[in-house]
């Protein structure tokens, strides 16, 4: 009984850890927004921010790409693929977007990956869904039919949307690359080494995409206005590269190793309640009773995604692809 208490305990402690280290990955994540409109209003070009942050994570976090250099040979396609996808592409469409529609928006717009992904195992790998999983993706299309406002004919920014929803699809990407080698055991890929070479990756293909050279570097000296409020550049440029990227990732996975999948992924909702608050509280950006309505249905519908996945190996059908990845991640960390 003491032993047993004891292990008991321990895994108490282990998932308060985990919950709290999920909270920061979310308020993290969510802040990253807030921070880049500023600078993308001052004069940046949104995909010089996205390269900035990319970078400046790629540099902090390159001692942990060297520590795990076998990955260069070992998953060659799943770097390239994470730093395309889940890196370069994710972040660009999501910046520019948001230069062009409000924060919370466009992050809400980016949680249809869920249902995005059911799509792709349902009509492209022909695999059953659950009634749950369908479910979900009813009510976050409904939900994203809210926050657009339809009924307005369509007046939203239609580039805005549509990079939104770019960074969704980047995020399906993400999801079935890291479907790779979930099944590996000790042999899958660590999640910190994928992180570091994706950002590499990133920072690669952002260079060429987005040619700082031709940045107006001066803008990252002066200040950048916050509703109302001037900030120094530079500080919100730390921001994004040390908490809102590095920060974020690391203890995203740490967290994914202490949590069931479904916590994880059910406390990284939060990021788009986060960012949405922050928008409101730090931009300015006010959304309507609607939109409001309908980011509650996006995010219910993921939840309710999430939280149906079966268990890993199951021959039941699939609920949700973010279910697999949380899993897989916390695979890889066992063998980290």
């Amino acid at each position: 009984m003491p032993m047993r208490t004891s292990e008991s305990s321990h895994g108490n402690r282990q998932r308060g850890v985990g919950l709290g280290l999920a909270l920061v990955s979310a308020v993290a994540f969510g802040g990253s927004g807030v921070a880049a409109k500023p600078l993308i209003d001052a004069g940046l070009d949104p995909l010089h921010v996205v390269w900035l942050r990319v970078a400046g994570a790629a540099v902090v976090m390159l001692p942990l790409a060297v520590r795990h250099r076998g990955l260069l040979r070992e998953r060659p396609a799943l770097l390239a693929g994470f730093g395309l996808l889940a890196v370069a592409g994710v972040q660009a469409c999501y910046f520019a977007a948001i230069s062009r529609i409000p924060v919370g928006v466009a992050l809400l717009v980016e949680y249809l990956a869920p249902a995005l992904v059911l799509g792709w195992v349902r009509f492209v790998q022909r695999r059953p869904v659950t009634r749950a999983a369908a479910l979900g993706v009813v009510l976050a299309v409904g939900g994203l039919a809210c926050v657009v406002e339809v009924w307005s004919g369509l007046s939203f920014d239609l580039l805005g949307l549509l990079l939104a929803l770019g960074a969704a699809c980047c995020q399906v990407g993400y999801f079935v690359l890291s479907d790779q080698g979930g099944d590996a055991g000790d042999q899958a890929p660590d999640p910190l080494g994928v992180i570091a070479y994706g950002l590499l990756v990133g920072a690669i293909v952002l260079t060429l995409v987005a040619r700082p050279w031709g940045m107006d570097w001066s803008v990252l000296g002066g200040g950048a206005n916050m509703n109302g409020t001037t900030v120094a550049a530079g500080y919100l440029l730390v921001w994004i590269v040390l908490i809102a990227t590095v920060l974020a990732y690391v203890t995203g996975v740490l967290a994914v190793r202490r949590l069931s999948p479904q916590v994880a992924g059910v406390v990284a909702c939060l990021e788009a309640v986060i960012a949405t608050v922050l928008a409101w509280i730090l931009l300015g950006e006010h959304l309507s009773a609607p939109q409001l309505v309908g980011g509650a249905m996006v995010l219910l519908g993921a939840f309710i995604a999430q939280s149906s996945t079966p268990a890993k190996g199951s021959e039941g059908p699939v609920a949700s692809a973010g279910g697999d990845t949380d899993k897989q991640l916390s695979a890889r960390g066992s063998a980290a």
